[in-house]
């Protein structure tokens, strides 16, 4: 898995734990909805930390949590 694909999983996996939609997530995070679909989408593949950290104060949790999951810990190596 790239980075990409665990940033988008883990926003999924928020929404989820706090049974919210993505249409909420931007409206709460004040991310444009065009740019989350491109994240859950897989159209992004490199959604900035200023992004993220948007994202992650709309749903009341630091970027440490957003990044404290299995989903982040075997990267793998982007520059070969």
């Amino acid at each position: 898995m790239n980075i990409g694909e665990a940033v988008k999983e883990r926003i999924l996996e928020l929404c989820r734990e706090q049974d919210i939609t993505i249409n909420k997530l931007c409206s709460i995070s004040g991310v444009t909805q065009s740019t989350v679909n491109n994240i859950v989408s897989g159209r992004n593949n490199s959604a900035t930390i200023s992004t993220i950290k948007k994202l992650c104060d709309g749903l009341g949790i630091s970027i440490e949590e957003f990044f404290h999951s299995e989903l982040f810990r075997d990267l793998e190596q982007e520059v070969k």
